[in-house]
């Protein structure tokens, strides 16, 4: 444990909060955190998820901008539902590209559990990008991400990582159902 991951594990419940209650403050926290985390994850040979961080630098600005501005006439966005079509194509994208990318780090890379490892970065790629779009399945896949990740980063000895994705867990569950709630309440 190093004072770098406590500092990006602070920034990074923060964020989740922030996200949870739909301030925009989550987008430039969030950025700070991933930016920590991709000296975090090289440090530990995860590189799916270093590279995951670069990428959500640009999901980080996505997310921010569509908050503002992504809703209908540039106004601010809603919670919404992912179509059942459009979430069976995203179960696909996120089956077919864990396999391909675990395979490019396993055959490439001296990566530590590179399928699981995969697996938790489209996935999460998947989750930050319908959070951009204020979707409430992203919790959802948040959710299963968490507890992926909290057995990964264990296995790294990433315990404070582990930790807070133990916390993520929770808050995603947490953030599920008050998206819901407030889905509800916009809708009436």
């Amino acid at each position: 444990m190093s004072n770098l991951e406590i500092i990006a594990v602070v920034l990074g419940l923060l964020c989740v909060y922030l996200t949870i209650r739909q301030h925009i403050g989550c987008w430039p926290t969030g950025l700070a955190m991933v930016t920590l985390y991709i000296f975090i994850f090289y440090d530990a040979k995860l590189y799916s998820d270093m590279l995951l961080q670069v990428i959500y630098i640009f999901l980080q600005l996505y997310g921010w901008h569509a908050w503002l501005h992504g809703g209908p006439r540039q106004s601010r966005l809603n919670v919404t539902s992912v179509a059942p079509r459009h979430a069976a194509a995203w179960l696909a994208v996120c089956l077919g590209g864990s396999a391909a990318w675990g395979a490019l780090m396993h055959h490439n890379t001296d990566a530590s559990f590179p399928y699981l490892d995969a697996f938790t970065t489209v996935s999460s790629l998947i989750a930050q990008w319908l959070m951009g779009r204020k979707k409430l399945e992203s919790w959802l896949v948040w959710i299963v991400v968490d507890m992926v990740s909290v057995g990964l980063y264990l296995a790294k000895d990433l315990h404070l990582t582990a930790g807070l994705y133990g916390v993520f867990l929770i808050m995603a569950i947490f953030g599920y159902f008050t998206w819901k709630h407030d889905k509800r309440v916009a809708l009436a």
